[in-house]
């Protein structure tokens, strides 16, 4: 299939990286099906895009909550998973939405909405973790300038 992104122009996509979402995300129910992307210089860890298949224009900066969050354990109701199949650890996939503001030193991380994704079924929720450890804007400027630092 092919797709003509805002952000990655024209690509192939193969029917084995599409991944469905049953009851869409929040803020876009009819948005159902999805692929990852990456910019390949940057690699697969820092963003990525949640790019929809239905809606080229629209695509969604995430990344692993555990790049900037260590600790990041969220407990997730098992009925808030029950569409996306049976969920084995080695199976899952957790990336949270990215905030990228014209000002990048207030960037964050959603921790409270993250996207939990079955990898084996290519089937995926987002969900609301009810604790209040877990901000909507958790910010993360300073621990990527850190990171990069770190590996410098």
């Amino acid at each position: 299939m092919k797709l003509n992104t805002r952000i990655f122009g024209e690509v192939e996509i193969e029917d084995s990286k599409i991944i469905s979402f049953p009851n869409g995300i929040i803020g876009f129910p009819d948005l159902k099906r999805f692929t990852l992307m990456h910019d390949e210089e940057q690699g697969t860890n820092t963003i990525k895009w949640l790019q929809s298949v239905e809606e080229p224009g629209f695509a969604m900066p995430v990344m692993d909550p555990l790049f900037v969050c260590p600790d990041y354990q969220p407990m997730v109701d098992k009925e808030a998973v029950a569409d996306i199949g049976d969920l084995q650890d080695e199976d899952m996939l957790v990336l949270v939405t990215v905030t990228v503001p014209h000002d990048l030193k207030q960037m964050t991380v959603n921790l409270k909405g993250p996207f939990i994704i079955n990898t084996k079924e290519m089937k995926a929720t987002q969900t609301i973790i009810d604790n209040e450890e877990y901000p909507v804007k958790f910010p993360i400027y300073e621990i990527l300038q850190n990171n990069k630092a770190t590996k410098a």
